[in-house]
């Protein structure tokens, strides 16, 4: 057992392209260190409909240039199934480690198999090379991105030609091509023979930013902006310059591209402690905002003066913020968003007479939506431009947000006050989050078959009307691994996250409010029940 372990680790390395990870594997072979290589050889990265995540390392368990050479091999292959033998395949990469290696690595596979391949220039934001699809009638589209992932790791994310990820079954067909690759050495890679584009892509995103904004809306807001150690800095910087914003105060400690992310535990505005800075830097220069965006700059965070200091707001609270700036703006075309997002949307597309779609979690299926004009997710991703970029951009997010906050300074009010407007019109819908994360993935599959065979039937005291296991699917949305139960006057969604070592569990519980005055008491109440609900889910799932 041992020895066809050693055997397979060695074959590995004999392909291994990469001097950093054929250093690193060698070692552990001398060591014999038969855990580690059991890790690392115990089968390989799973191509899904999120492409490629996983920690940087040696071996077929972990992100590095021959699992990617394979990735984009299985690509190229499936693109000529399709009938695409010389379309272009557009590659975009953020600043993390090994992202420049694996964009070059995909655009000398692409060229050797006979399609066109082009390769931004630098680390730019995700949004960007969504855009880049479509704006140069690519067939396909890669961009090497963790995203908000912690240090060590990095992904391969696959775009198809209409600018939105890939959705089954194209992500079966294309791992499947993917373990059809027996060798590296079957691999055509010319050192030569790609695009590498200069600015032209990059001026076309911004002038498409333009489309974004109302044409005389105020453009007054003061804002302090934290890139999170990632790309999206000068992207930001110049649609905001364009736009005529102020320029935003920067949380210089966060400002450039930082593979290590030394700041930040875990380099998501989500987290605790990630915004610490951006907080700081607001008690010092008093803006009326503050945004962050993820490493990949396709999430956008806000935060806002509540009584004595900062808060961060709630991405359903961003959200319905938005809906209500677009729906007021006259905004026609559908609203959607994800089943784990807050149903206050879809009261706010009702009231509008807009049409409104629930899809699965993830923008591969809300970027799908006939007719869409606006989708967001509750992890931070709004997509306000779809004809630009079917996906979530968190710099146009950034822009729309910033000019709704410049209306509302002019009238003397706050996106506080709006969201107060909001929960006396439609009820106060509260949201949170029972997140667990894992070493151990057995536990999560534990955890859902726990509540799959013992659903509970009350939570805080509210009788669970519904419970819908979503690997049935409906006639509405297709399988997936979720569960979802509807209370009364709350709902609950369970899933295990799609990208990272988690099970997430979203909380939304409803209360009517009459008045303003009301809005304390009302708050109070959904704190409390919301903490009870985590607490009777977390003993229902075992967790």
């Amino acid at each position: 057992m041992q020895d066809a372990l050693i055997a397979q680790a060695q074959a590995w390395l004999t392909e291994d392209p990469d001097p950093d990870t054929r250093e690193e594997l060698a070692r552990l072979i001398d060591a014999e260190d038969h855990a580690e290589l059991t890790a690392r050889f115990s089968g390989t990265l799973q191509f899904g409909t999120a492409g490629l995540r996983g920690e940087l390392g040696a071996g077929p368990m972990r992100m590095n240039r021959s699992v990617v050479i394979r990735a984009a091999a299985g690509l190229a292959a499936y693109l000529k199934k399709h009938g695409h033998t010389d379309g272009l395949v557009v590659i975009g990469y953020d600043a993390r480690h090994k992202s420049h290696d694996f964009a070059r690595d995909t655009a000398a596979v692409m060229t050797g198999a006979g399609l066109r391949a082009a390769v931004l220039d630098r680390p730019l934001p995700t949004p960007v090379l969504a855009f880049a699809i479509r704006h140069l009638g690519a067939v396909a589209g890669v961009e090497v991105t963790a995203s908000h992932n912690p240090p060590r790791d990095n992904g391969y994310k696959v775009y198809l030609g209409d600018g939105s990820q890939i959705v089954p079954p194209a992500d079966a067909e294309i791992a499947a091509e993917i373990e059809a690759v027996a060798s590296l050495t079957t691999v055509p890679r010319p050192t030569e023979g790609w695009e590498t584009l200069d600015d032209t892509v990059l001026d076309a995103y911004l002038a498409r930013t333009d489309a974004v904004l109302s044409k005389d809306s105020p453009r007054t807001a003061r804002t302090v902006y934290t890139a999170m150690h990632g790309v999206g800095k000068d992207v930001l910087l110049a649609a905001f310059a364009r736009a005529g914003f102020p320029a935003p105060d920067l949380v210089t400690e966060q400002a450039d591209p930082d593979p290590e992310f030394p700041t930040v535990a875990f380099p998501n505005p989500e987290e605790p402690g990630a915004m610490d800075l951006a907080f700081a830097k607001a008690r010092e220069t008093q803006p009326d905002l503050i945004i962050a965006n993820d490493p990949d700059a396709d999430r956008c965070a806000a935060a806002v003066k509540d009584g004595a200091d900062w808060r961060m707001l709630r991405g359903d609270e961003v959200g319905a913020l938005l809906a209500a700036h677009l729906v007021r703006r006259g905004a026609t075309g559908t609203f959607a968003e994800s089943i784990v997002s807050s149903s206050l949307l879809g009261r706010i597309a009702e009231k509008a007479g807009l049409p409104y779609e629930e899809t699965l979690t993830g923008f591969k299926w809300i970027a799908r939506v006939e007719g869409l004009r606006y989708g967001y997710e509750e992890a931070l991703g709004y997509c306000v431009d779809p004809d630009g970029v079917r996906d979530k951009d968190g710099i146009t997010a950034a822009l729309l947000l910033t000019e709704l906050a410049s209306e509302l300074k002019a009238q003397g009010r706050t996106l506080l006050d709006l969201l107060d407007d909001l929960a006396v019109e439609h009820g106060l819908h509260a949201t949170d989050q029972l997140s667990v994360r894992v070493q151990d993935l057995s536990l999560i599959a534990s955890a859902m078959r726990r509540l799959r065979d013992q659903p509970p039937t009350e939570l805080a005291g509210l009788s669970v009307t519904t419970a819908e296991d979503l690997t049935r699917g409906s006639d509405r949305l297709p399988p997936t691994d979720g569960l979802r139960y509807t209370l009364d006057g709350a709902r609950v969604v369970v899933r295990p996250s799609g990208t990272e070592p988690k099970l997430k569990c979203y909380l939304e519980v409803v209360i009517p409010v009459a008045t303003r005055t009301g809005l304390p008491e009302a708050r109070a109440e959904a704190t409390a029940l919301l903490e009870r609900i985590k607490q009777d889910l977390s003993r229902a799932a075992g967790i």
